[in-house]
């Protein structure tokens, strides 16, 4: 029989530790996020794989509030962010830095998510977009790459603090392996 560890006993790394440690060469986008749990969500996220930066964009609300507090746990002290206004003009930015941009989202010509490699030695954005209606566009049409989630039941997508902790998992074993 399996004892559950006590939180001293897991041995994580403490705000100062995380912030020199070396990260995952991951950045997220949240594209025009409303929930706040979401926010929060993929804040924790961020900080279990090391990523080294969130960009808050449009509508997506920033930190400090309680209620992105509640979920992310303290993430937001440790995880490097900052808020953008305009999701595509971030894109236009990060792609002059040798950023590899990828829209999560369904589209035509979608690399599903197993068959998706990341580029060695090259950081990685990851665009998670609205709740209800996705990634925009213009935002999908200036991403290098489109990556879907494949899904096999009856809903035609995920939460998106869900598909953060797939995807950023997937991308963190892959660059690890």
């Amino acid at each position: 029989m399996s004892r559950k560890l006590e939180n001293s006993e897991l041995e994580r790394l403490d705000v100062d530790g995380f912030k020199q440690a070396k990260k995952t060469p991951i950045i997220i986008i949240l594209d025009n996020i409303r929930s706040l749990n979401n926010i929060g969500s993929v804040f924790r996220t961020a900080d279990a794989f090391l990523v080294e930066k969130i960009y808050l964009c449009g509508i997506t609300a920033t930190p400090p509030h309680k209620d992105i507090r509640k979920t992310a746990l303290g993430a937001t002290e440790s995880v490097e962010w900052e808020y953008k206004k305009d999701t595509l003009e971030l894109v236009e930015e990060l792609k002059q830095n040798d950023i590899q941009i990828v829209s999560v989202e369904q589209a035509e010509g979608a690399v599903m998510l197993n068959q998706f490699q990341p580029e060695p030695n090259k950081t990685v954005a990851l665009i998670f977009g609205n709740e209800v209606k996705g990634v925009a566009q213009e935002v999908v049409s200036a991403s290098d790459t489109v990556l879907e989630i494949p899904q096999f039941g009856t809903k035609h997508s995920l939460n998106i603090s869900v598909s953060a902790g797939v995807v950023v998992w997937d991308l963190w074993s892959k660059l690890n392996s």
